[in-house]
């Protein structure tokens, strides 16, 4: 154990999310003898989160689980500009019944992880669109734009970055990090705010709050940040060659979700147990040392911890369960994605690389193609290697149902009816 004065600071040391503070030693302080409030700000940019947000909902929720009280802001204000950190181009402009429509599909998402309700430490939700609206432009910047140096802004990273890649910022993102600074002002003198945290991306941004406040209310808010998360094998987390790895089961099924996590390298089991699980860290250190095969029962461990976070036990334990049937039994488990489909549209057949993109196991044609040609395209079990094979109605079996497989891990069902 770390020796800290907070079980807070303690805890995000002890499990890996801690990267840097400002005054760790003032805020480790303040969280061992008062609650401290602590936010964390996504934008609406799409209807759903995905994995890559979980580090920062988890340390969201470990303030919680030390008595802490979290703010979600969800940036309806913020979205309309776009955040230019880590990125080469600037955000497509959405309209706001879309960052509207987004917004309440995120918001669900968060009871996943946190409580709500009217107790001291209980989370809230807000949404800065409620305040920066309200702005006056020429006001903003007299009352306000004199306290950021241009200078200052060119050196951070998130500016810096991009301008190294010789890639356009516009006026519009550039002014992102001064309403962030802003945000984080307004959430102290709103709800007494004194914490905020982020990837260390955000670093720029959260210190500009910082300084607003020190500057307008004589006052000392704190920020800390995570290490930007990336794989054993050098991804950024959450992506995988079909895209993003959503939270929300309409748009990636919890059996797809499960294998995410079953498939973890080795390397990273550990590392994802402390940061995504409440596991506790001897277990953790158990599980991460079990020897050669032996660590797919920490990656399971794992798959059904997350897993019943985001989509809920029973979720988890059917796919725990659908995966024992298909590897080890070669059966077909009721979790496996089903993709429905008429019965006339086989009369004729279609040509196998057509299904398999058709059913989600691929994302296009062409690496349905490559798929197959690959040999790693099976159809109820059996290997294929033209992609202009024929899957007629002769496949279906007592149920209707036609089993489809990409490499040994995925799989997913055609429900003919």
């Amino acid at each position: 154990m770390n020796n800290f004065k907070s079980s807070f600071i303690n805890t995000i040391m002890s499990r890996g999310y801690f990267y840097q503070c400002t005054n760790l030693e003032s805020l480790d302080e303040i969280a061992s003898t008062d609650v401290i409030i602590g936010y964390n700000g996504c934008d609406a940019t799409a209807d759903s989160l995905h994995v890559g947000h979980m580090m920062q909902i988890m340390l969201l929720r470990r303030l919680q689980q030390h008595g802490h009280k979290p703010i979600i802001v969800v940036g309806g204000g913020t979205t309309k500009i776009g955040d230019p950190s880590g990125k080469d181009e600037s955000r497509q402009i959405l309209t706001e019944q879309q960052i509207d429509q987004n917004i309440k599909k995120i918001t669900p998402i968060f009871s996943k992880f946190l409580s709500f309700g009217n107790k001291t430490n209980d989370a809230i939700i807000v949404n800065n669109d409620d305040w920066l609206k309200h702005l006056n432009y020429i006001e903003f910047l007299r009352d306000y734009g004199k306290y950021f140096s241009v200078n200052r802004m060119l050196s951070f990273d998130s500016v810096k970055l991009r301008l190294d890649r010789q890639q356009p910022l516009s006026f519009l993102e550039f002014n992102y990090m001064i309403l962030q600074a802003y945000d984080f002002l307004e959430l102290f003198r709103r709800y007494n705010c004194r914490l905020q945290m982020g990837g260390s991306d955000q670093w720029g941004n959260i210190v500009s709050g910082i300084d607003l406040a020190k500057r307008l209310e004589h006052q000392e808010l704190f920020g800390l940040c995570t290490s930007l998360l990336t794989t054993a094998s050098g991804t950024k987390m959450g992506k995988t060659a079909s895209g993003a790895v959503w939270l929300d089961s309409e748009k990636l099924n919890p059996y797809d979700f499960w294998q995410y996590w079953r498939n973890t390298d080795d390397a990273d089991v550990g590392k994802f147990l402390k940061l995504f699980t409440d596991i506790p860290l001897d277990e953790v250190s158990r599980l991460e040392k079990l020897p050669g095969a032996e660590i797919n029962h920490a990656k399971i461990m794992l798959a059904n911890a997350i897993t019943t976070l985001v989509h809920g036990k029973d979720e988890a334990e059917k796919s725990a369960e659908t995966a024992r049937l298909t590897f080890s039994e070669g059966k077909i488990g009721e979790a496996l994605p089903i993709f429905e489909m008429s019965l006339s549209k086989l009369d004729h057949g279609i040509p196998a690389f057509e299904l398999f993109k058709q059913s989600g196991l691929t994302t296009s044609n062409a690496e349905a193609r490559r798929l197959i040609q690959g040999g790693g395209a099976k159809v109820n079990d059996e290997k294929i290697t033209d992609e202009m094979f024929k899957i007629t109605k002769n496949f279906m079996n007592e149920d209707g149902i036609i089993k489809l497989s990409a490499g040994r891990k995925k799989h997913a069902l055609i429900k003919v009816s």
